[in-house]
């Protein structure tokens, strides 16, 4: 199949795999505390008129600095509070990165397919998929760190416009770090700081305009500072700086168990189906550098593995570690992946072609088994709409992935991995989001509250991650973290609705020393491989309460 032929046929799939990203936005509801806190802060600070002191629960937040609210914010306005307008903005973040990753890839390659290639790749992603419909302030910043990365790879391919990308990358930074903080500036400055001492060129530092940089970046993030310092002193701004950045680095922030290779499973399951050309990229990019190429090209794939290399090393020296902190790569992956496949497939048969497309193949299989085997077989406690069907076909898919290379069948292989992951995309979206309401016990729970309290009821939550629970009350929620603040607080002289788990009312119920009964019960999903294993039964959440007959 000829690149005039496919072409066509995979700008049809770009279009079908970024549909998805918009579709029943408002079908599910809040499943975690990372979409909680953007879809209820927004709204907290149109309620107050407060603009500049975010909240959540009613109760200051400054843990994160504040556009990525008040992007939501102004989306409120305009469309209405929902939550369906809040995966809206997310949904919008993740088209910046598709069409970055697009660019990047024709800056680097000089492949006709590559750009189409990387857009897809990073589309049809399960993980960038699933990321993109609930996790505002890490899409937003990833968006802002892959434009930084853009305009930098432009400013280098090309050079008689440098000074207009460099200016435009300051931007970036700029919202970038008034979006998350610090690390939009400084990931970014150590790997091109990286970039140009690996080439010997750390003198040209003094063309990156890094003074008209910082007043840049300044004149974007210094406002909202000046007036939070004007407001409330150093208290806030230091805790941020200091707890919210120095000390996730240095200190352990929650029960993790995460060691030093943490990142490296991470990098493929995120960077979903591109990052299996990785070894093959690096081994080629060792090729060339052996055999002395000194191309423009060649310099840009060392930029973009560099792009890869230097988070995932940084922040594996990092005590507190989460997968999300390293996302920014994955553009970079989709942008070299897209390159050398592209490159492979002209270059005619390559057993390294061949081995990355069977391993993809390989994992398509696993990974329609272990939907199966989780949400779609018989017995299992977590049975999900789509789940059976979306099994088939990456089990059917992955075969003729598989298989394909070594019929020399390239084309074919590759646009099957596109639209598998594309028609698993589209089946979670319209499907099994959908369907797994049953399990997210928050909303039903919350509508069950919000019809028998009143005003002056208290409603508490003992040892519940539920913050998405604030948005559907609207009200206050008292956090007990053991069983005697919940007992004091049941015998007070105010009726209370108290959320926590089954098991957890089972071990309390003795001390709290008055008469308490169940108002709701919900299941709820404790997905887990142990669990998934032993055929468990969802655990159940319950909302109790000291006025019994009143009910």
């Amino acid at each position: 199949m000829t690149v005039a032929r496919v072409k066509p046929l995979l700008l049809v799939l770009l279009a079908a795999a970024v549909i998805p990203f918009f579709v029943s936005l408002g079908a599910a509801s809040i499943w975690d505390a990372n979409e909680a806190y953007y879809v209820e802060t927004p709204r907290e600070m149109i309620e107050s008129g407060n603009y500049i002191n975010p909240t959540f629960n009613y109760e200051p937040r400054f843990n994160k600095p504040v556009l990525s609210y008040w992007i939501v914010a102004g989306m409120y306005h305009l469309f209405g509070v929902s939550v369906a307008v809040q995966r809206l903005a997310i949904a919008a973040m993740a088209m910046v990165m598709i069409i970055a990753a697009w660019f990047i890839a024709r800056a680097v390659s000089t492949q006709p397919l590559a750009p189409l290639l990387a857009a897809l790749g990073l589309a049809a992603g399960p993980r960038f998929f699933m990321f993109s419909r609930r996790i505002m302030v890490d899409m937003a910043v990833t968006a802002m760190m892959t434009l930084t990365l853009l305009f930098f790879v432009l400013a280098e391919r090309y050079p008689e416009r440098r000074r207009l990308f460099l200016a435009l990358m300051y931007v970036a930074v700029g919202v970038g770090v008034l979006t998350k903080g610090p690390v939009a500036a400084v990931i970014p400055a150590l790997v091109f700081a990286v970039y140009l001492a690996v080439h010997r060129e750390l003198p040209r530092v003094r063309e990156m305009m890094i003074p008209t940089g910082i007043l840049i970046a300044l004149a974007i993030v210094a406002p909202w500072y000046i007036a939070l310092y004007m407001q409330n002193g150093w208290t806030h701004i230091h805790e941020f700086f200091i707890g919210e950045n120095v000390g996730r680095f240095t200190e352990t922030i929650g029960t993790q168990s995460r060691g030093p290779f943490f990142y490296l499973p991470v990098v493929f399951h995120d960077a979903l189906p591109w990052s299996f050309c990785l070894p093959a990229v690096v081994a080629a990019w060792w090729r060339d550098s052996r055999d002395g190429e000194r191309s423009a090209d060649r310099r840009l794939r060392t930029l973009l593995l560099l792009w890869i290399a230097v988070p995932v090393v940084f922040f594996s020296f990092s005590q507190t570690k989460q997968d999300l902190y390293v996302f920014p790569i994955v553009t970079a992956i989709a942008a070299l992946g897209a390159d050398w496949l592209a490159r492979a497939v002209r270059g005619g048969f390559n057993r390294w072609l061949a081995g990355t497309l069977t391993a993809i193949g390989v994992a398509l299989i696993l990974l329609g088994g272990a939907v199966m085997f989780a949400f779609g077989g018989e017995g299992t406690p977590y049975a999900i709409e789509g789940a059976y069907s979306s099994a088939l076909i990456a089990i059917a898919g992955g075969f003729i992935v598989a298989l394909a290379p070594w019929w020399r069948r390239y084309h074919l292989a590759m646009v099957t991995v596109l639209v598998v992951l594309i028609a698993f995309n589209w089946i979670l979206a319209v499907r099994a989001l959908p369907a797994f309401e049953r399990y997210k016990p928050a909303r039903a729970l919350a509508e069950v509250i919000a019809s028998r309290a009143q005003p002056d009821d208290v409603v508490a939550h003992l040892d519940m991650a539920m913050p998405s629970m604030v948005f559907y009350l609207r009200r206050h929620i008292e956090m007990a973290f053991d069983g005697e603040s919940l007992a004091q607080l049941v015998r007070s002289d105010r009726r209370v609705f108290a959320v926590l788990s089954a098991d957890r009312y089972e071990e309390v119920k003795g001390m709290l020393g008055v008469e308490t009964c169940v108002v709701a019960r919900h299941a709820t999903a404790d997905i887990k491989l142990r669990t998934l294993i032993q055929r468990a039964a969802p655990p159940e959440v319950l909302v109790i309460t000291n006025r019994c007959p009143a009910l």
